[in-house]
């Protein structure tokens, strides 16, 4: 497993190469001048050749890119062209934000869609099962940005149960140590902090995890009912044995597999999905940071924001192989 683990890591790097290249090239193609929005309407010409001199984009494609590599290679992504920010530093504190709205958004739609998938597996053809199914149905019909403006709309402006947007209230006064707010709360014992930041991050991540929560209890429910047609869960009930324990001790390990990859790749595809939700929500993440330098044609975030997303995306697909061979033992990696 260690050596698989090792070749695994290994591949990253010719990888991460072939995913900076194609990122550096697109990039490229979309329309507009950074230099010509660096300087805005009232730049002259000698404004604009003197900018695109002091940004090297006035050297060829390769030359460029050759630039680029060495700086990535020493850690640097990069300056933001409308900041002048490092954006290593403006992804460290952009970041963390994502990765909690992720988190949260993954556990809150791995524990509904597994348990709607289960019980609509064992109701077969009830209404428990038809009513799970059609929710699964309108989960993945409905845009995430209209999921997150509707539950804007009912829960924070309506009910006012919720904040509208952000992160952290100001007057909560939290000390940042890691850049996760709820880590950083709790660190300090900053319980209003820790308050603050939970209610700022439910609607987000109720948004971000409707249509996974669709997608995880179809696959959930499909394999479940594949697992209880097997002949040792017909000889499990054979022998007695109550229906809760064949069904999670039997059943529920052995259909897990193929969710646990279906788990895997929505964690990473909520990256992607965080764009939008970050967006609606006015939340401080990489989404939203991407967003701003697509807008501001700020070549270093969009490269910078891309390829961190990419290598997170990576990485929790060798999580999920790993977790393959934890969840059977009959896989092995050589």
């Amino acid at each position: 497993m260690m050596s698989y683990i090792a070749r695994r890591l290994l591949y990253l790097i010719p990888l991460l190469l072939a995913i900076s290249l194609l990122v550096f090239l697109m990039i490229r193609l979309i329309p507009g001048d950074p230099a010509q929005i660096k300087l805005g309407e009232k730049g002259t010409e000698e404004d604009l050749k003197r900018m695109r001199e002091e940004l090297g984009l006035d050297k060829p494609l390769h030359i460029q890119y050759w630039r680029y590599l060495k700086r990535l290679l020493k850690g640097d992504l990069g300056r933001s062209i409308r900041t002048n920010n490092k954006v290593t530093n403006e992804i460290k504190t952009s970041f963390p934000a994502t990765i909690e709205l992720t988190v949260l958004s993954m556990i809150i739609a791995s524990i509904i869609g597994i348990f709607l998938g289960v019980i609509s597996a064992v109701k077969q053809y009830t209404w428990i099962d038809n009513l799970s199914m059609v929710g699964a149905l309108v989960g993945i019909s409905m845009p995430v940005f209209w999921i997150g403006m509707m539950l804007m709309l009912i829960f924070s402006w309506k009910l006012g149960w919720f904040p509208i947007s952000g992160r952290i209230n100001l007057e909560a006064n939290l000390d940042i140590i890691t850049q996760f707010y709820l880590i950083d709360s709790i660190i300090t014992g900053n319980w209003v902090a820790f308050k603050s930041t939970l209610s700022h991050l439910i609607l987000p991540a109720i948004t971000l995890a409707t249509i996974p929560v669709a997608m995880i209890a179809r696959m959930t429910r499909s394999t479940t009912l594949d697992v209880l047609n097997k002949d040792y869960v017909r000889t499990a009930r054979a022998k007695g044995l109550k229906e809760r324990v064949v069904i999670w001790k039997h059943v529920f390990k052995n259909s897990l597999i193929p969710v646990v990859t279906i788990i895997g790749l929505q964690f990473g595809s909520f990256l992607g999905g965080a764009v939008l939700t970050e967006t609606v929500f006015a939340r401080a993440g990489v989404g939203r940071l991407l967003i701003n330098g697509i807008t501001g044609r700020d070549f270093a975030v969009m490269q910078g924001a891309v390829l961190v997303i990419a290598t997170f995306f990576i990485l929790l697909n060798l999580i999920v192989d790993i977790l393959y061979a934890y969840l059977n033992p009959k896989i092995r990696y050589s």
